[in-house]
C-alpha cells in the first residue's frame, strides 16, 4: 500500500476529512486536480454544529482569527428567525469556503500533509484487500480506502458508474462577490414588486479592509444557461430591480449561475471507496448547507476509517456512514427545495404561491417554529439512530460540558471516545478500552453519558448498557 487512506479533492470535505484521519494516526494523500488552490469565495456560512465540530479539534479559536466574520441571524427562505439569536453558544458565521480552504491544507501542511496538486484521477479499480487509482501522466497510487471529496461532478462517481437519482437543474440564479454601497445591513433580501429579488450577505472583507458581500439575485427573465457570463451591467439591473437606488455596486469581484438540482447518490459506500460532501448530494447552496453537510460528512466518516484502518471497528461500523449521513442530507435537499419554492427564485408571482409564504411567514413568529427550523438550519438537531435513541440525549451532539479544568470538547480532541462518569462507577469497564476510549470522572455536575469521537452521544443513563455501548463502537475490548 502507498497509503491507508486516498482523500479524491481538497475542498472542505477532504481537507477535512484529512485532518480526522491525521488525528486517528492514519496515513492519508490528498489529490487534487486543481494546479492550484482555487481562489473563489463559493459557500460562506457555518452553521453551528459544524463550528462545535471544529472546536472539539481545536480548530475553531485560529480559524476565527484568520479575519473579520460576522455572526448572522437563521433565515429560512429569507424569513428571519430573531428568536434564535444567542440560542446557541456557536452562532452562524460567515466565513467563506476559500478561507477554510487556506486554513485547513495550511493546518495539514503544518503537520507534514501536503495536498498532491494536478493529480487529475482518470481511473480506478478495487479488490478484497485495497483500491487501485491511476492518474493522467500514468501516475498510480494504491490505498486501503479511497474517499472521493471531489464535487459535484465527481469522477469517482463516474467511474464507480454510481446512482445519483434526482432533479435536474430548471432555473438558474446569479451567485457573485461584490463590493456595495449605499443601505446595505449585515444580511438584507429584497423583492420588487415585479418578482425580481436579491439576497445580500457578508464575506468579511478584502486584503484593503473593505466590505465584501455574497449577491445572490435573479427573477423573470434571470433565468439564462449556465455558460452565459454574468455581466456587471446586469447585476446593476439586478440590484436596481430589487432595491432600488438604496445599493449600487462597486466593484463585481467573480459571479457565476447556478442551479436549482438536486441529487443524491442513492449510496455512499461501494466497497473500499465512499462518496463524501458534493459528490454524494448536490442542491441549490442556500445557507451554506452543502458546504456544512460535506464537513459534517467527514466528521462522521474520518474515526470510522481510522476505526477499521487499526483493526478494532466493529463489522458494521463503516455501514453506519450511510445509515447516518444519507438521511440527513436527503432532509436537506428537502429543506431546499422548500426554500427555493418559497423564495420563488422564478419571480412568478403566483398568487397561491404567495398566499402560503404568507402563511408560513405568520407561522414563523412563533417562537417554537423558529427553534425548529433554527434545529435544522444550524445542524444541531441532526439525529442519528443508534442504540437506546430513546433516550433523550442519544444520538445528538453532545453539550460542551464545563468540567472542572476543562471543557468536554476540548477532551475530544484526543481524536478518541470520552466517557464522562461523575461518581467513578465505570473506570474498571472503561479500562477495557484504554487505547480507544479516555475516562473523566469526579465531576459530580455532569451526567454520564459515552461520547463517540465526532462529538455525537452514544449511551446515556443505564448502567447496564454501558458495555454493549462500548462494544458496539469500539470494538472487542483489549
Amino acid at each position: 500500500m502507498d497509503t491507508e487512506v486516498l482523500v479524491a479533492g481538497a475542498g472542505p470535505t477532504g481537507l477535512t476529512l484529512a485532518n480526522e484521519l491525521r488525528v486517528a494516526g492514519v496515513p492519508a494523500v490528498v489529490v487534487d486536480k486543481l494546479p492550484r488552490r482555487s481562489t473563489l469565495s463559493k459557500a460562506g456560512g457555518v452553521q453551528s454544529r459544524t463550528q462545535e465540530a471544529f472546536d472539539q479539534r481545536g480548530l475553531l479559536e485560529p480559524l476565527l482569527a484568520t479575519g473579520n466574520h460576522p455572526a448572522g441571524i437563521a433565515h429560512f427562505a429569507g424569513i428571519t428567525l430573531p428568536l434564535t439569536r444567542g440560542r446557541h453558544r456557536h452562532p452562524w458565521r460567515s466565513i467563506p469556503q476559500v478561507v477554510i480552504e487556506g486554513f485547513l491544507e495550511e493546518h495539514l501542511a503544518a503537520h507534514g500533509i501536503h495536498v498532491r496538486r494536478d493529480h487529475e484521477l482518470t481511473g480506478l479499480t478495487q479488490d478484497e484487500d485495497g483500491v487501485t487509482a491511476t492518474f493522467a501522466g500514468g501516475g498510480v497510487i494504491r490505498s486501503r480506502y479511497l474517499v472521493a471529496a471531489d464535487g459535484g461532478h465527481s469522477t469517482v462517481r463516474s467511474l464507480l458508474d454510481a446512482e445519483f437519482p434526482g432533479r435536474p437543474g430548471t432555473v438558474t440564479v446569479v451567485a457573485a462577490d461584490v463590493r456595495l454601497s449605499g443601505d446595505v445591513q449585515a444580511m438584507t433580501h429584497a423583492r420588487g414588486d415585479d418578482g425580481h429579488w436579491a439576497a445580500v450577505f457578508p464575506l468579511g472583507t478584502d486584503p484593503q479592509g473593505r466590505p465584501l458581500r455574497r449577491l445572490s439575485m435573479g427573477g423573470p427573465g434571470r433565468s439564462l444557461p449556465r455558460d452565459v457570463p454574468v455581466t456587471e451591467d446586469e447585476i446593476r439591473d439586478g440590484l436596481r430591480a430589487a432595491f432600488g437606488s438604496r445599493v449600487e455596486l462597486l466593484e463585481l469581484r467573480y459571479a457565476r449561475r447556478i442551479t436549482n438540482a438536486a441529487r443524491q447518490a442513492a449510496q455512499y459506500r461501494h466497497g473500499r471507496v465512499f462518496l463524501a460532501g458534493d459528490a454524494a448530494h448536490v442542491h441549490l447552496p442556500i445557507g451554506a448547507q452543502g458546504m456544512n453537510t460535506g464537513i459534517q460528512d467527514a466528521l462522521n466518516l474520518g474515526w470510522k476509517l481510522g476505526a477499521a484502518v487499526h483493526g478494532w471497528a466493529p463489522e458494521h461500523l463503516l455501514g453506519t456512514y450511510h445509515a447516518e449521513r444519507h438521511p440527513v442530507a436527503a432532509a436537506v435537499l428537502r429543506n431546499v427545495q422548500a426554500q427555493s419554492l418559497l423564495m420563488d427564485q422564478e419571480g412568478t408571482r403566483d398568487p397561491d404561491l404567495l398566499a402560503t409564504k404568507d402563511l408560513f411567514a405568520a407561522l414563523t413568529q412563533l417562537r417554537d417554529v423558529q427553534y425548529h427550523l433554527d434545529d435544522t438550519l444550524s445542524g444541531m438537531g441532526i439525529r442519528y439512530p443508534m442504540p437506546g435513541d430513546d433516550r433523550p440525549r442519544v444520538g445528538l451532539p453532545a453539550p460542551d460540558l464545563d468540567l472542572g479544568p476543562v471543557r468536554s470538547h476540548e477532551l475530544l480532541r484526543s481524536g478518541r471516545g470520552l466517557l464522562i462518569d461523575p461518581d467513578d462507577r465505570f473506570a474498571k469497564v472503561a479500562a477495557l478500552w484504554p487505547d480507544r476510549v479516555d475516562r473523566v470522572g469526579r465531576h459530580t455536575a455532569a451526567e454520564p453519558m459515552l461520547i463517540r469521537p465526532d462529538g455525537y452521544v452514544c449511551w446515556a443513563g443505564d448502567p447496564d448498557d454501558l458495555e454493549p455501548a462500548l462494544g458496539h463502537w469500539f470494538g472487542e475490548p483489549r
